[in-house]
């Protein structure tokens, strides 16, 4: 059942390796929410050992909130704020300077619509994959199976139900896109420290 699991099939959770997962993820999560602000290394530590993979300098502030955690990959530079959870019953990337504000949840569990199935407990997961540099606005849910394109921003208590390209801004319930990131979007120089820059030339689909 863990092997169905992990590979978007359908599967029942009342399984012994799945309960071992769980269990074993629970435990690390419970540590990680119980440390203090000033134990950046035993925080670093236990995320390391919770998930699947930890980029470097990668925030996530407790509580944090997941089903297995090892199924999931951080990249670079990720910061996550309170309270965000991650039902990760299939494979969660998500990429490098990537941002998730307060209460963002990425579910990739679902359970049938047919209630026969439903109710014998049969349940499945679709992967989430984030791309780089996304911003995921307050309480933004994301549900199985969506893939969202680099450097998109979706706005507080959005619903993403299907995919996003990359370099767009998307609202709503369901999620749609509303417009392009564009060179309207640029933060003046005027705007920051004299002794400040931003490198355009590393986003050529914004130059």
């Amino acid at each position: 059942m863990y092997r169905r699991m992990v590979s978007s099939e359908l599967y029942q959770a009342d399984d012994e390796a799945i309960a071992r997962e769980n269990a074993r993820g629970w435990e690390i999560m419970r540590r990680y929410n119980a440390t203090g602000p000033s134990e950046d290394a035993a925080r670093a530590a236990l995320l390391k050992n919770l998930l699947g993979h930890v980029g470097a300098n990668v925030t996530i502030r407790p509580p944090f909130y997941v089903d297995y955690g090892r199924h999931i990959s951080v990249g670079d530079h990720v910061f996550m704020n309170w309270n965000c959870q991650i039902l990760d019953t299939a494979p969660v990337v998500i990429g490098d300077y990537t941002q998730l504000a307060p209460g963002v949840t990425l579910a990739t569990a679902h359970h049938p619509i047919d209630p026969v199935a439903r109710g014998a407990y049969w349940e499945c997961g679709d992967p989430i994959t984030i791309g780089k540099n996304v911003w995921l606005g307050t309480n933004v849910v994301v549900l199985p199976g969506v893939t969202i394109g680099d450097n998109t921003v979706v706005g507080a208590g959005s619903i993403v139900t299907r995919d996003l390209p990359a370099n767009v801004v998307a609202v709503g319930s369901p999620a749609r896109v509303v417009r392009d990131i564009t060179e309207a979007d640029r933060v003046p120089a005027s705007k920051l420290p004299a002794d400040a820059t931003l490198d355009y030339a590393a986003y050529p689909d914004l130059a």
